[in-house]
């Protein structure tokens, strides 16, 4: 009874939020809350300043900044999601930004002496009290070692984990309303996609899972001499508190600062194509927050990248039907456009690849007509995902992710020359790629390695049918073969690993003559 209280009176306070910026639409297209909706139309909050001459999108995107960290998150999440919140609101959307003002630095020293179980002079001979940057989990210091290297600390912000908890309690709360009342909502995951974000915070709070992802991208880099990724110092790192090597460069977002440097515009962003590429199809694990804040160019020229506690990841299943849909795209082939569909399981096999293919059509012609240097990808899976509700495909959350992070790389990208596309700038990468991932040899050993987890799997799966029969005669449950006979004697299935085995690899010859 209470925590329904106290769900109600936080849903009260959104929505008095929501309507100081006549954002209530919100609640009301979703069919939730009514009475809430009502009582807050009804108490007099007065209109945030300048409300009129904004858009819905910019309304919500200030009232969801006022509401604060979980709702900076959730309007992010949201701002991926046009084929729900539609194209405008869901652009300015992505305007909105991750700052807060940022927490004193006694309270960072406090929470770094905590963590590390000393005075923070036996960690760092220097110490900026002043935050360089300050997001809705965390702030970043400069500070210099005891051994005087120079690096960049970034500390939770205080009490954090209780906020973030009783805010989700909340969205779980609306999204199981939403599907209650909306059924035809239900392709949207929108409980899912609520427990994904809560899983991507979650992460984003222990500090060592961001150093851990920060660690495997430097490794994955470790031989390209165009990207780098700052050193992470495990000796300073704990829950609340990571230490990486400070980068000194100039933001990527300044091109006449670039210029003015000797830098060539042009390669940098050569450089960054690539890079983005390579974690997504070389790699399978992506930096997912690229923006141009987290993007520096070193003195040598190379790009740097920090702030890793939001990345994504692509099995190399998924690696090769992006790829495919990705060289289908670029040489305007629909049909293989909804073959990839309907092989990966994006669309139900009760569909029409006829009429998937003329949607497809209908959304990329427009934008593959235009000049080279304006087609946007990230455009294109944006609307390619607004045709969902027709087709009954279920949510990607690991393609939105992508889709999004495609769209800040292709805003770098145009901001460092507004007449390159970065796309067709990484074509030769994407031609080996296709090459070496898609050619025959490549389905073969895809194929070969599939068989080969499979079998790895079978004694497991095998196990797990013959504990299935244990419990089944222990428990002296009857088997319909139409006698009512009582299972007796452990049955062997040793036979069935031998049939699935055989059965694949058959399969596996079939793809190869293939």
């Amino acid at each position: 009874m209470m925590r329904s209280l106290t769900i109600l009176k936080r849903l009260l306070s959104v929505a008095l939020t929501l309507a100081r910026y006549d954002v209530l639409f919100m609640f009301e297209r979703m069919g939730i809350a009514p009475g809430i909706v009502l009582l807050a139309r009804l108490i007099p909050v007065g209109r945030a300043r300048g409300v009129k001459k904004m858009r819905p999108g910019q309304r919500l995107a200030r009232a969801l900044h006022d509401l604060g960290p979980t709702a900076i998150k959730l309007g992010q999440a949201m701002s991926t999601r046009p084929d729900v919140m539609g194209d405008e609101i869901a652009e300015d959307l992505s305007e909105l930004q991750d700052r807060l003002p940022p927490f004193s630095g006694k309270e960072a020293r406090r929470i770094i002496e905590e963590d590390l179980g000393g005075k923070i002079e036996d960690f760092f001979s220097e110490f900026d009290d002043n935050a360089v940057a300050a997001a809705s989990i965390a702030q970043v210091h400069f500070a210099k070692t005891i051994d005087g290297e120079e690096v960049a600390i970034k500390v939770l912000r205080p009490n954090i984990r209780r906020a973030f908890k009783a805010d989700f309690e909340l969205m779980e709360t609306i999204a199981e309303w939403v599907e209650r009342a909306r059924p035809d909502l239900a392709r949207l995951k929108m409980t899912e996609s609520v427990k994904t974000l809560k899983d991507t915070v979650r992460f984003e709070m222990d500090l060592r899972f961001e150093a851990a992802a920060a660690d495997e991208m430097r490794e994955n880099f470790k031989d390209d001499d165009y990207f780098y990724i700052p050193e992470v110092k495990w000796a300073y790192c704990a829950k609340r508190v990571m230490v990486l090597e400070r980068i000194h460069g100039l933001n990527v977002d300044e091109p006449q600062k670039l210029i003015d440097a000797g830098h060539d515009p042009n390669k940098i962003l050569e450089r960054a194509s690539t890079a983005f590429f390579n974690m997504v199809f070389r790699d399978g694990f992506f930096h997912a927050d690229l923006h141009p804040g987290n993007m520096f160019v070193l003195e040598d020229g190379r790009v740097a990248a920090v702030d890793f506690g939001i990345t994504g990841r692509l099995d190399h299943t998924t690696q090769r039907h992006l790829g495919e849909l990705l060289l289908a795209f670029i040489t305007r082939d629909y049909k293989g456009v909804a073959d990839v569909h309907f092989e990966a399981g994006w669309v139900p096999m009760n569909q029409s690849v006829e009429l998937f293919t003329q949607a497809a059509r209908s959304i990329a012609e427009p934008i593959m007509g235009l000049p080279q240097n304006e087609i946007s990808m990230a455009r294109l899976l944006a609307q390619l995902f607004e045709v969902t509700e027709y087709f009954s495909m279920e949510t990607q959350p690991q393609l939105i992710q992508l889709q999004k992070t495609m769209l800040i790389a292709e805003g770098v990208g145009r901001n460092l020359n507004p007449n390159v596309n970065m796309w067709f700038l990484a074509e030769p990468y994407i031609e080996k790629w296709m090459r070496q991932n898609l050619g025959p040899q490549a389905r073969v050993k895809a194929v070969a390695d599939e068989t080969r987890d499979t079998l790895l799997r079978l004694p497991r799966i095998v196990a797990n049918i013959e504990e299935a029969l244990d419990d089944v005669t222990k428990n002296g449950l009857k088997l319909d073969t139409g006698r009512s006979n009582h299972v007796s004697s452990r049955l062997n299935f040793s036979w069935l690993g031998w049939i699935i085995a055989a059965g694949l690899a058959v399969a596996l010859v079939v793809e190869y003559l293939d």
